[in-house]
């Protein structure tokens, strides 16, 4: 009886990941996604930059953040206003109406002499820079957790083909088994071992389509569209293959870490909005003075307001905090206590970002360690599955030889595409960490 021949090897892993070139150019990380292969990754980047809920809320805020610096900004203004009055007297006595009209402009001011005023304006304008800078950083954010995201997917669509790749070589040698047991050649045991070989690779399919599944759906929630939107885009190709990593590498020094990362500009500017706001409640316990006025016509009736009597005054005031039960004190306290936490959070924010990027770079290292080893030991698995499965058609070793083999090779290239995704996804952190996904303004320069 002609014997099938021993299944092909499967496809070849990708080649060890190889030392990155080091590049520092911040334009380098301004669009980091396309680095990747992918072509799938930029558009779906671009579609989540435009219509995510989280940046939606973002720049929900900044806005409210513009209208309260223009707010700020407004309060040490002059105001100015228009009034008009009508009023009629009638008197039993006389049987007679008494009409008095007026029309006029009012205005006051309180003049910002200690800068209490000017201080609550850059505390504004602070807290606007803020909530720009953490519009960039929900960007940062979403952009990398759509790249993490669909290299996931790309990972579990791999490991679902070699799944499906091993299942196909265990059901050939179930065959084979069985022309052997009925030729008198092997037991019902081995066949039974084979079967249940097939079973349990069949087992994982479910797992990993699922998987698959709840990345596609996260997929299209980021992007703001439906759950299941994106399943006939994002679907398997015909030979899915682990997401593959880029050439080279960005990579910056730690200050240009702390002026690429947005959230850290904004802890610094979310500090330098509370320090003004110490400074405003403490100048708001010095006097006040304030301007008011008015200017217009008086007449007795509508018709003569036009050449009515000009009527004018002008007031000045000061006040002076005399007694107010601590209450100025108690607000300088507490935005003393809301200046440190905020400096606090600063600091926070620095070494946090430091620390990710050398744990993203650590990661990197020893990843790419791993992924060689597990190379090198995939080829050896799927030399000796092939060698296992000729000797065994020939009747030269055991069916428990096959049988461990093709578990060793299942298990050696699962790891090699569970390793490659996370490598993948290593490098999507460290762009991350390093603030890649915008372009910081450039430092100014200081006029003299």
């Amino acid at each position: 009886m002609q014997q099938p021949s021993a299944p092909p090897p499967a496809d070849p892993v990708p080649p060890a990941w190889t030392a990155p070139a080091p590049a520092a150019a911040p334009a380098d990380l301004a669009q980091w996604w396309t680095r990747f292969s992918d072509p799938a990754l930029p558009g779906l980047v671009a579609q989540a930059l435009q219509a995510n809920t989280d940046i939606a809320v973002a720049q929900a805020r900044l806005r409210q953040a513009r209208a309260a610096r223009e707010l700020a900004d407004a309060g040490v203004q002059p105001r100015v206003g228009a009034s008009a009055s009508a009023q009629g007297n009638w008197s039993e006595a006389t049987g007679r109406t008494a009409e008095s009209w007026r029309a006029g402009l009012d205005a006051s001011w309180e003049a910002d002499l200690w800068g209490a005023g000017a201080a609550g304006v850059r505390a504004a304008d602070a807290t606007e820079r803020a909530g720009a800078l953490t519009l960039a950083q929900a960007r940062v954010s979403v952009a990398a957790e759509v790249a993490l995201t669909l290299l996931q997917l790309r990972g579990t669509q791999a490991r679902e083909a070699i799944a499906r790749r091993n299942l196909a070589s265990q059901q050939q040698t179930l065959q084979i088994t069985q022309w052997r047991r009925d030729a008198g050649l092997v037991t019902e045991l081995d066949v039974a071992q084979a079967r249940t070989a097939v079973e349990q690779t069949r087992a994982q399919l479910p797992a990993l389509a699922g998987a698959a599944e709840q990345a596609m759906n996260a997929l299209a929630v980021l992007t703001g569209r439906a759950p299941g939107a994106l399943h006939a885009e994002l679907a398997a190709r015909d030979h899915p293959q682990p997401p593959a990593v880029p050439a080279d590498l960005a990579v910056a020094f730690p200050a240009d870490v702390l002026r690429q990362r947005p959230d850290v500009q904004a802890a610094e500017r979310r500090l330098a909005a509370a320090a003004a706001r110490v400074e405003q409640a403490d100048l708001q316990r010095l006097p006040a003075f304030t301007l008011g006025g008015s200017i217009g016509l008086s007449a007795l009736s509508l018709s003569a307001l036009g050449s009515g009597a000009g009527v004018a005054s002008l007031a000045a005031s000061v006040s002076v905090p005399v007694f107010d039960a601590g209450r100025l004190q108690a607000q300088v306290r507490q935005q003393e206590a809301a200046r440190d936490e905020a400096a606090a959070g600063y600091r926070a924010a620095v070494l946090a970002a430091l620390q990710e990027v050398e744990d993203a770079l650590v990661s990197l290292a020893r990843t790419r360690e791993q992924l060689a080893a597990q190379q090198a030991a995939a080829a050896s698995a799927r030399r000796a599955a092939a060698l296992a499965e000729q000797r065994y058609a020939s009747g030269l070793v055991d069916f428990q030889n096959v049988l461990q083999s093709q578990r060793t090779l299942l298990a050696a290239e699962d790891a090699v595409a569970a390793t490659t995704t996370t490598l993948a996804t290593a490098h999507v952190r460290l762009y991350k960490a390093l603030g890649g996904g915008w372009t910081p303004e450039p430092t100014p320069t200081a006029s003299r």
